[in-house]
């Protein structure tokens, strides 16, 4: 891969990293917001099934942040790959990966191959 296409790589991953991070604090933010865990009690829901739905909110934002810090962790492992000169190959069986998946996804550490005998195992 080219030192410009490896640098272009870089740079999208370096926004995509800065924007998840953004979004992972401010749905981190609303999650204690809603738990009440802030001390705002006049927030508090009077009927049960507002609870419960307010329960449900913060247990899916909380999936949501989890999902998130995997794809960062996917990210700062994609970066270190761009600094030791590994990016666009694959982690399995060292092939290039094709433009087209990086562009889709571009801290996917394998190729599609690769990708489709992982999911099947």
């Amino acid at each position: 891969m080219k030192k410009s296409d490896t640098q272009a790589y870089k740079n999208q991953l370096l926004l995509l990293r800065a924007r998840l991070r953004g979004d992972v604090n401010a749905m981190a933010d609303a999650a204690l917001r809603n738990s009440g865990l802030e001390g705002d009690s006049s927030s508090m829901p009077i009927h049960m099934a507002e609870l419960g739905s307010e329960n449900f909110e913060q247990e899916f934002t909380l999936s949501l942040v989890a999902t998130e810090e995997d794809t960062l962790a996917q990210i700062d492992a994609a970066l270190a790959r761009v600094e030791e000169g590994k990016f666009g190959k694959c982690v399995e069986c060292d092939g290039v990966i094709p433009k087209t998946r990086l562009n889709a996804i571009p801290y996917t550490p394998v190729c599609i191959k690769c990708a489709e005998k992982l999911e099947n195992n």
